[in-house]
């Protein structure tokens, strides 16, 4: 330890009270390792950055240290010498003796990994203190533009970046990290025996199509009144959190490692009758017997029992009316934090709230930024739902296209997935003929056999796969999509899948 009372001679009297946490003994020591053992970079390099060191001079040394490994050149005290000659800081210290004594105080190669965090964890901490001091001095301040709320949400999304990432921001990330991931995403899908990258929506046409649900991506999921939207997000929701298994994933974390946990914002049910939706495809139990409590002894036991196995089901629902984005994203931060999340849902976006009160088109622009930012930063697929504008109607084929959606330039631009849910009956049913034209009556049953009970998922948007129909089965009494039975699966009975 003489050495390195040597190089930092920091008398007590002089360190003020509130100085922020550091190490720099532990510095020295990490670094006179790297000096004397390069490969010591390599165990602590996923680690330790240049920025968690807190002496400017040692985030210097330890970059050009960095630089020369990575290029398989050797890092010692005599190669950087070269590089540090004029650096006024590293003179104040010393000079190029410096960078002997500090590898003559080199720890063994086995602590590198104890030292390096402990100069990781002490560099997080200043960055709280300084989140901390920036947080007091903005709500110090009293302006009519900043409101305390915003500044909490702020505050809360910041704090979340920094519990995550380690740091405040994220920045740049080598074009190396980025080929890694996507390799890691593929070969998931190659395990899988060329099945799915994404959580399994258990809607196999649709997964298929969409190859699962994607992290960072927004799904926009629209259509007209009763064609079903929340019907198919809740049997998605329900369907993820019912698969929900636990373990370590392949990138060593704990997490999903089958389904996930769902979080839903319901902004025009409430919670109990969105509940009721999802036990009523659980149970068989037709929704609107549920709502009128008309159900057989036989019946409610299912009820019961359905509800029962639903219990531990990591599915989350907030029901608060008129949400602002803002909102949005600190929620779904703390449920992250507090239960994970795996997915996001939100029914339905133009019932969301943005900054912008004069212009709609402007607020619904924001609110789909808003959620592909929420998508990204979590890592997460978002699905929202949309309304349809009316123009539909008014065609002679009812079937939805991207210019229906309401304020369709932001939702379409920002979207990576549209989907639109279509169900030809609902429109069918309406053109029933009188009975005494019977060839009318004949026809129109030829046409309600051909589409009953059956549901078209019309994805028009896809930036990364095909675009086209899937067909569903639909079971309006339990408000439940399933996959559709094949001609070709009959002699398996007739079962979807």
């Amino acid at each position: 330890m003489n050495d390195i009372a040597k190089i930092a001679p920091v008398p007590s009297a002089q360190v003020e009270p509130d100085a922020l946490p550091h190490n720099i003994e532990a510095e020295q020591q990490l670094l006179g390792a790297i000096l004397t053992n390069n490969d010591v970079y390599d165990r602590i390099a996923a680690l330790v950055k240049a920025e968690h060191f807190y002496d400017p001079v040692h985030q210097r040394i330890f970059e050009i240290a960095a630089a020369r490994i990575q290029k398989n050149a050797l890092a010692s005290p005599v190669t950087l010498k070269a590089f540090l000659d004029d650096d006024a800081g590293l003179k104040e210290l010393g000079g190029p003796a410096y960078l002997v004594r500090l590898a003559g105080a080199a720890i063994s190669a086995f602590a590198a990994r104890d030292y390096a965090q402990m100069i990781y964890d002490l560099a997080v901490r200043r960055e709280l203190i300084a989140l901390g001091r920036d947080i007091a001095d903005r709500a110090a301040k009293v302006e009519v533009s900043s409101e305390p709320r915003d500044q909490i949400t702020e505050a809360e999304q910041r704090l979340y970046k920094l519990g995550e990432q380690g740091v405040a921001e994220r920045g740049f990330q080598s074009f190396l990290r980025a080929v890694t991931a996507a390799v890691d995403v593929a070969n998931a899908a190659y395990q899988r025996g060329g099945g799915l990258s994404g959580i399994p929506t258990a809607l196999i046409d649709l997964d298929k199509k969409l190859g699962g649900l994607h992290p960072s991506d927004l799904i926009i999921l629209a259509g007209r009144p009763s064609m079903g939207k929340t019907s198919l997000a809740t049997n998605i929701a329900f369907n993820v959190a019912k698969a929900y298994k636990r373990g370590r994933k392949p990138d060593g974390s704990d997490g999903a490692v089958e389904g996930g946990v769902v979080g839903f914002f319901s902004l025009e049910m409430s919670a109990e009758q969105l509940a009721a939706r999802i036990l009523s495809e659980a149970s068989e139990v037709p929704s609107e017997q549920i709502r009128r409590g008309d159900m057989t002894e036989h019946e409610f036991r299912r009820f019961v029992e359905a509800a029962k196995a639903l219990e531990s089901c990591p599915l989350y629902i907030d029901d608060t009316p008129a949400l602002p984005i803002s909102q949005v994203a600190a929620r779904a931060r703390r449920l992250k934090r507090t239960h994970g999340l795996d997915v996001l849902m939100v029914d339905y976006l133009q019932l969301l709230k943005g900054s912008s009160k004069d212009n709609r088109v402007q607020e619904v622009s924001e609110i789909t930024q808003g959620l592909k930012a929420i998508a990204k930063e979590l890592n997460i697929p978002v699905i929202a739902l949309s309304q349809l504008s009316r123009a539909v109607e008014s065609r002679e084929d009812k079937r939805p296209q991207l210019s229906d959606l309401r304020e369709s330039g932001s939702i379409e631009q920002d979207a990576d997935v549209v989907m639109f849910v279509f169900r030809e009956e609902y429109y069918k049913e309406r053109e029933k003929p009188s009975d005494h034209e019977l060839e009318k009556m004949a026809a129109w049953q030829q046409v309600m056999e051909n589409c009953h009970g059956k549901a078209e998922v019309i994805i028009g948007k896809q930036r990364h796969g095909p675009i086209g129909t899937v067909e569903l089965s639909f079971e309006g009494r339990f408000t439940r999509f399933g996959n559709l039975a094949r001609e070709w699966q009959s002699d398996r009975g007739g079962d979807a899948y």
